[in-house]
């Protein structure tokens, strides 16, 4: 068993589109990225890429290429998934923790949940959400940022 850890972040501005793990989020903000700025996605990404030694995101998916401005981050970590597969390994569980302000999050968990289980290849059981608030602390906590944590597990493949 190995174990990755994932970690992104990013500004908040008026009139992005918000998603998190392909979910959309109503909000008055979203964040600012080069991609669809799916922090979720992308932090989920750099765990499970990270705990096979494979670098991470922005290695393989540069914002420096022109072919990633406005990606969908889902499809880049189903890229990731393929590349671990490749590699010998298979993805056991994914924890993630999404820290900010607002909007709140609690009934967006399960669609995030199982959209990121689906991606990963594994049961949604095997995937935890949660959502933080920074208690006014921070870019989190004043409302100018946002930042998401993630560990996954992976194992080698059976042959």
């Amino acid at each position: 068993m190995r174990i990755g850890h994932g970690f992104d972040a990013h500004r908040l501005a008026a009139g992005r589109r918000f998603l998190l793990a392909g979910v959309e989020i109503e909000a008055q903000v979203g964040p600012l990225g080069y991609s669809d700025a799916d922090l979720l996605a992308h932090a989920v990404a750099d765990a499970v890429l990270g705990a096979a030694a494979l670098g991470d995101l922005g290695e393989h998916f540069p914002s420096s290429d022109e072919r990633f401005r406005d990606a969908d981050s889902m499809e880049l970590l189903r890229a990731c998934v393929a590349m671990l597969h490749r590699a010998g390994y298979t993805v056991k569980n994914v924890d993630a923790t999404v820290v900010l302000e607002r909007p709140h999050l609690a009934r967006y968990a399960a669609r995030m949940r199982s959209a990121l289980a689906e991606s990963l290849g594994i049961p949604t059981g095997a995937v935890s959400v949660k959502a933080k608030s920074s208690d006014g602390l921070g870019y989190t906590g004043d409302g100018s940022g946002i930042a998401v944590y993630a560990v996954a597990s992976i194992e080698e493949s059976r042959l």
